[in-house]
């Protein structure tokens, strides 16, 4: 088991459900088969800016880190294409990763994952009507630049 598997489980536990103590945190880590000590809990939620409020953990707002992504993807992204539940971005050569990154980013809640290669992004959605919409999303971002 990973440090970073770790921390991205509970990640998503946090965005799931409200959990309100370490105790239930751990708990729920044991849940899912992942053994974690109190002091490991206490240096993950510090590593993911975790911070306690009444409606338990929650992720303190990002730091700037970077360029937007509409600001990206006007500069750089070429076309949009959708393959079933998949979407390809072409991106000017070299300017695939950066674009990636500010996606990812953006944490669409469509969004699944991308890969990214030198001027080729893979977008994966959880399905064909998703992956329309996220499309869509795009191009209207294109429209606009």
């Amino acid at each position: 088991m990973t440090k970073t598997y770790r921390q991205g489980q509970i990640l998503k536990l946090i965005r799931s459900k409200r959990i309100g103590t370490q105790e239930e945190l751990a708990q729920e880590l044991k849940n899912q088969g992942i053994a974690a000590t109190q002091v490991t809990l206490s240096r993950d939620i510090r590593d993911l800016r975790l911070v306690k409020t009444r409606e338990g953990y929650q992720e303190m707002a990002p730091e700037e880190s970077g360029p937007q992504f509409s600001l990206l993807a006007g500069e750089f992204l070429q076309d949009v294409l959708r393959a079933q539940n998949l979407v390809i971005l072409k991106t000017s050569p070299g300017h695939a990763n950066s674009v990636a990154v500010a996606l990812d980013s953006e944490k669409w809640p469509e969004v699944v994952g991308t890969i990214a290669g030198d001027d080729t992004i893979l977008v994966i959605a959880p399905d064909n009507p998703t992956a329309e919409a996220v499309q869509e999303k795009l191009l209207g971002l294109l429209e606009r630049g």
